[in-house]
C-alpha cells in the first residue's frame, strides 16, 4: 500500500512555522493526519484553522539561535506528544551586505537559526528516533547550499553547512532506521522573497515584475517562481514509508538553476 498520510499519531516538528514554506508545511501535514509541535518567533495567524484537532497541534514560541530555546522546544513537544518522530529544520532569514561590511553579529546569528539549531534540534530528537528505529529529518536548505551568491556571505555559509550535517547524519542513521535528507530551493514564493524584490525593484529602478523575471528568474528554466506546496508535497514524501531508502540526499528544486 502506497502512502504518504501519517502513520497513527505520528509527530512532526516543523520550525519556522508561522509563514512561507512552514506554514504551508503546518497545513500540510496537518492535513495528513500528522500531530504538530511547531516553532517561530510571531504566532502563525493560521492556528485557528486547526480548531477541529486543537489537541493535535502544539506552538512553541522561541529564538532557536538560543541553544535553551530549542532544548525547551523538544521538552515540550515530548511532554506533550511523547515522541517526535519527523524533524523538519526550516527556520531561517535573510541579510544582504557585501562581505566587507557583513554585520558579525548578524552572521553569527545566521549561522546559530540555520546551522546551530538543526544540529541541536537533531541531536535532541535522535535518542527517540534511534530507540523506535525509525526516525524523518528533512533540512530545508537553499539553491545557495549548491552555489553562491553575491552579497550573501551568511546565509549561502549556512546553507553550505547544513549539507554537511545532512550527510553526516544520514550515514550515521541508515543503520537505526533514520533518514536524513535536504531539499534545496530556488526562489520561493514567500514573504521573505516577495520583500526582496521589492527591495531591488527601489534599488535599482525598475518594477516588480522586472525584478522577478530579469533578476531573480535570470537562471531559472522554467521562468517562475517555485510554489511553497511543491516544497511540502517532497517533505511529505520523504517523511513517509515510501521513502525509507531515501537518505543523505540534496533535492534540488531550482527551475533548472543547477543544470547550467
Amino acid at each position: 500500500m502506497h502512502s504518504l498520510r501519517a502513520r497513527p499519531k505520528q509527530t512532526a516538528l516543523i520550525t519556522g512555522a508561522a509563514s512561507g514554506i512552514g506554514a504551508d508545511l503546518a497545513k500540510t501535514f496537518f492535513e495528513a493526519g500528522y500531530q504538530l509541535l511547531l516553532a517561530d518567533l510571531d504566532t502563525p495567524a493560521y492556528l485557528a484553522d486547526f480548531e477541529s484537532r486543537a489537541q493535535d497541534v502544539c506552538f512553541v514560541q522561541g529564538d532557536l539561535s538560543r541553544a535553551a530555546d530549542c532544548q525547551e522546544l523538544v521538552e515540550r513537544g515530548t511532554q506533550r506528544f511523547s515522541t517526535i518522530d519527523i524533524l523538519v529544520n526550516n527556520a531561517g532569514f535573510q541579510h544582504v551586505c557585501a562581505l566587507e561590511g557583513f554585520p558579525v553579529e548578524v552572521w553569527q546569528r545566521m549561522l546559530a537559526v540555520m546551522l546551530t539549531a538543526p544540529f541541536l534540534l537533531t541531536q535532541a530528537v535522535w535518542p527517540s528516533m534511534k530507540q523506535k528505529g525509525w526516525g524523518r529529518i528533512v533540512n530545508i536548505g537553499s539553491i545557495h547550499s549548491q552555489v553562491a551568491s553575491p552579497n550573501k556571505v551568511g546565509y549561502t555559509s549556512a546553507k553550505h553547512g547544513l549539507i554537511g550535517l545532512t550527510k553526516t547524519a544520514a550515514l550515521e542513521g541508515g543503520s537505526l532506521g533514520i533518514t536524513v535528507n535536504a531539499i534545496c530551493p530556488a526562489y520561493v514564493r514567500t514573504p521573505l522573497v516577495e520583500k526582496q524584490i521589492a527591495t531591488q525593484a527601489v534599488t535599482l529602478g525598475i518594477s516588480q515584475e522586472a525584478v522577478e523575471s530579469k533578476v531573480f528568474l535570470k537562471s531559472a528554466a522554467t521562468g517562475s517562481l517555485i510554489e511553497p506546496s511543491e516544497i511540502s508535497s517532497l517533505v511529505l514524501y520523504l517523511c513517509s514509508d515510501n521513502a525509507k531508502s531515501v537518505t543523505g540526499a540534496n533535492w534540488n528544486i531550482d527551475c533548472g538553476w543547477t543544470a547550467q
